[in-house]
C-alpha cells in the first residue's frame, strides 16, 4: 500500500475524530533508481564499429557475432540492445535470444551487469588503457514458429541487424559507423540496400555505415536465388532479389516480371521522385521462413508464399504486398510521423499518425497494384469490398475509436486476440485505407476531377528527390498539404473518422466512386482465393463465424449470431444437422435454412464438452461485393486506371 492512503486517513480522522484517535504508521519507502542512461546524443561516436557475423549455423538457426567497439579506457561504457524497431511500432526488440554474452578488454574477461530498470542496457567498468571492447554473443533465433517468427531455415535466411549488436548508450545511430560483414553457408548468395566492399569465399563484408543504415538494410540469403531488374525511377535502379525454398519456384514468367516493372514506373509516377540511390526488394517464397513485411528506406523485407510465380491465378491476396512495402520508402521512412521517428532504438516510439503512415499506405498499396496489372481491377474492386464489409461489422468502435487503434502494436504486441471485432487490431491499416479512399473520391468531386490523392501524393511525399534524409510531419502538416491540393475542413473530416464511433464504417467514398456496397450468397473469386490458401471458410455475414483448419473457429463476430450462443474461437464444429461436419454441408444448411424457415442445428466440442446449439438463422449465405449504381461517375476507374 502507498503511504498516500494512511495520511488521507489521518487526515479525515482529524477533522471528524480528533488527531489522538489514530497514530501515524510508518511504511515502506521507495527504494532509490539506479542512475540514468545517458540519452542520446547528435554527436560522432569516436571510431568505427566492427561486427562480424557468422550465420552458417542452419539447422540450430544460431547466429554467432563477434564485435569490436572503440572504448576509452578508466570509464564506465553502457551498451545497449535495439528494443524500439522501426516499422514495428513497439519494443519488439529480441532480447531474450540473447545468450553467451561475454565481453573481454586486451584480453581479459570484463563482467557486465544487466541494468535493473532497462533490461536492454548492459554496464561495463572500462580497464585503464583499453582501446575497445571485444564482445562475443549469440542470437537464439527461433526453431519453430511457437517461438515467433523463424529467421533461418537450410535454404535461406533474414539477417536483422538489430537482433545481432550492441551499441553504445549516448549517441544518435546515425553518428555511429559501423563496418560488417557476414558469413554465409557455401554457395549462398546474398542482397541487402547495402554497397558491398569485398567477398572472399563464403564471407561478404560491406562498405562502412551508420548503425541506423545498417539497421534499415536487413539482408536476405538463399541457396536458391534469382534477381530480376525493375528498371530506373529518376536514373536509381530497383531490383527484386528473390530467395525460395526450392529452384523450380524461380520460374518467372514474362507477363509477370512486366507488371512488377509496371509498379516500379507507376510509384514513381504518383510520387514523382525517389529517395534512395537504389532499391532492393527482398523476397522469399517459403512456407518454411516466417512471412514478413517490413519496410525499409532503400529495400523491404517480403514473404510470401512459394508458389507466388508457379501460381499466380490462385494467390491474387499476396500481389499488393510489394506495392505497400515499396510506398514506405515514401510514405513513412522519407516521410515519417515526428512522434515516430526516434534518435536510438532505446527511446520509445510513439504511434499516433499510423493512420497516414500504414493507412494511407495501405490505400496506395492496392491501387498501384491495380494500376500496374499486379491486380485486375474486379481484383481491387473485390478487396474494397472485402475491407469495406470487414469494417462496416467492427462493432468495438462503439468503445474505441480509430485513433486508439494506433496505439495497438505497444498494447498488444501483436498478439492473436479472441475478440478481434469487438478489441480491435491495428485498424489504423485498412480501416485508414477507407478513410483516404473517402478523401480522394471527395477531392475528385470538389475538384471536378481536376485534382486527386496523386496531388498530395506528390506535393507531400514528392519533395526533395533524390534526398535520403528523414522529412517528419505533424497532423497539422497532413491537413496543411490537403488543403494545398483542395481547400476543404480536412481537420473536422479527418477528426471525425479517427474520433468517431459509427455506428458503420467510413464508406462514403464508396458512394462518390460510383458503388455501393451489397451482399451475395457468392463469394467474389478474390474472397475463394483468400479462402482456399488459407483453409478457412468465411461465414461472418451469416452466422457471424469463420471456421479454420479442424473445424475449429478462428474467428467469432462479436454480438453475432455464433457469439450469442456461446461460440468463441477454439470451438470445434462436429456436426451439422446430425451429419458429421463438411464445409459443404454447413453452406448447404445455411441455404436450406433460408428456403424452410428451419433452424439449424449444430454439435460443438469446446474443451472436453459437447453441447448442441441451433441458429435461428434465415438470412442465407452472405459475401460482400460491390455493386455499381447506375447514372454515376465511375471514380473507381479513374483511381485504379493506370497512369500515362
Amino acid at each position: 500500500m502507498s503511504t498516500l492512503l494512511p495520511r488521507i486517513i489521518f487526515v479525515c480522522c482529524t477533522v471528524y475524530f480528533g488527531a489522538g484517535a489514530f497514530a501515524q504508521t510508518t511504511g515502506p519507502t521507495p527504494a532509490p533508481m539506479p542512475a540514468e542512461i545517458a540519452p542520446p546524443r547528435d554527436m560522432a561516436y569516436p571510431g568505427t564499429i566492427r561486427l562480424e557475423v557468422d550465420a552458417t549455423d542452419t539447422v540450430r538457426h544460431i547466429f554467432n557475432v563477434r564485435e569490436t567497439v572503440p572504448v576509452s579506457g578508466g570509464a564506465r561504457v553502457t551498451l545497449l540492445y535495439p528494443k524500439w524497431l522501426p516499422g514495428k511500432h513497439w519494443a519488439a526488440g529480441r532480447i531474450d535470444a540473447l545468450g553467451g554474452l561475454v565481453i573481454k578488454a586486451n584480453g581479459a574477461r570484463l563482467e557486465w551487469t544487466r541494468d535493473p530498470v532497462d533490461v536492454y542496457a548492459f554496464h561495463v567498468d572500462v580497464p585503464v588503457g583499453a582501446a575497445s571492447l571485444d564482445i562475443e554473443f549469440q542470437f537464439l533465433s527461433p526453431v519453430e514458429s511457437a517461438q515467433g517468427r523463424v529467421v533461418m531455415t537450410q535454404e535461406m535466411l533474414n539477417l536483422q541487424w538489430d537482433a545481432v549488436m550492441l551499441y553504445p548508450a549516448g549517441y544518435f545511430t546515425r553518428q555511429i559507423p559501423v563496418a560488417a560483414s557476414v558469413k554465409l553457408p557455401e554457395g549462398w548468395r546474398v542482397a541487402a540496400a547495402l554497397d558491398v566492399a569485398s567477398t572472399a569465399g563464403s564471407v561478404t563484408t560491406f562498405k562502412p555505415t551508420s548503425f541506423e543504415e545498417l539497421v534499415d538494410s536487413p539482408i536476405f540469403a538463399g541457396r536458391y536465388f534469382k534477381t530480376l531488374d525493375l528498371g530506373n525511377t529518376g536514373a536509381a535502379p530497383v531490383r527484386l532479389n528473390i530467395v525460395a525454398d526450392r529452384p523450380e519456384l524461380l520460374e518467372i514468367k514474362p507477363e509477370y516480371e512486366e507488371a512488377h516493372k509496371a509498379m516500379v514506373r507507376q510509384a514513381f509516377k504518383l510520387f514523382g521522385s525517389h529517395h534512395y540511390e537504389h532499391y532492393d526488394f527482398l523476397l522469399a517464397l517459403t512456407d518454411r521462413m516466417g512471412g514478413i513485411g517490413l519496410e525499409h528506406h532503400q529495400s523491404s523485407e517480403n514473404g510470401t508464399v512459394p508458389e507466388y510465380f508457379t501460381e499466380w491465378a490462385k494467390n491474387a491476396g499476396e500481389r499488393d504486398l510489394l506495392p505497400h512495402e515499396y510506398t514506405h520508402s515514401w510514405n513513412g521512412k522519407f516521410r515519417r510521423p515526428a512522434d515516430l521517428w526516434t534518435p536510438s532504438y532505446n527511446v520509445p516510439m510513439r504511434d499516433s499518425l499510423l493512420w497516414v503512415y500504414e493507412g494511407q499506405t495501405q490505400y496506395w498499396g492496392i491501387v498501384l497494384a491495380a494500376r500496374s496489372g499486379l491486380l485486375t481491377k474486379q481484383q481491387a474492386l473485390d478487396s474494397f469490398a472485402a475491407t469495406a464489409a470487414t469494417y462496416d461489422h467492427r462493432i468495438g468502435r462503439a468503445w474505441k475509436s480509430l485513433q486508439d487503434t494506433n496505439n495497438d502494436p505497444i498494447t498488444a504486441m501483436r498478439r492473436a486476440m479472441p475478440w478481434r471485432s469487438w478489441q480491435r487490431s491495428e485498424d489504423y491499416y485498412s480501416e485508414g485505407q477507407l478513410i483516404w479512399f473517402d478523401a480522394d473520391t471527395l477531392i475528385r468531386e470538389l475538384s471536378r476531377g481536376r485534382k486527386s490523392l496523386d496531388d498530395f501524393a506528390s506535393t507531400f511525399f514528392g519533395i526533395n528527390n533524390g534526398s535520403h534524409v528523414p522529412v517528419t510531419y505533424t497532423f497539422e502538416d497532413v491537413v496543411a498539404a490537403l488543403n494545398s491540393v483542395q481547400p476543404y475542413d480536412w481537420a473536422t473530416f479527418l477528426r471525425g473518422r479517427l474520433d468517431g464511433h459509427g455506428p458503420g464504417a467510413p464508406l462514403d467514398g464508396l458512394a462518390r466512386s460510383g458503388y455501393k456496397l451489397v451482399y451475395t450468397d457468392t463469394p467474389t473469386d478474390l474472397l475463394k482465393s483468400a479462402e482456399t490458401s488459407s483453409r478457412s471458410l468465411g461465414l461472418t455475414y451469416s452466422l457471424g463465424m469463420v471456421i479454420g483448419r479442424e473445424a475449429k473457429l478462428t474467428d467469432v463476430l462479436w454480438e453475432g449470431p455464433a457469439y450469442k450462443l456461446g461460440l468463441t474461437p477454439g470451438t470445434q464444429i462436429i456436426a451439422v444437422n446430425g451429419t458429421a461436419y463438411t464445409d459443404d454441408r454447413i453452406k448447404d444448411a445455411i441455404t436450406a435454412a433460408n428456403k424452410s424457415g428451419a433452424p439449424i442445428e449444430v454439435l460443438v466440442k469446446n474443451g472436453d464438452v459437447y453441447r448442441s446449439v441451433r441458429f435461428d438463422y434465415r438470412d442465407g449465405l452472405r459475401y460482400p461485393r460491390l455493386e455499381r449504381v447506375a447514372n454515376t461517375p465511375d471514380r473507381f476507374d479513374m483511381i485504379l486506371s493506370a497512369r500515362k
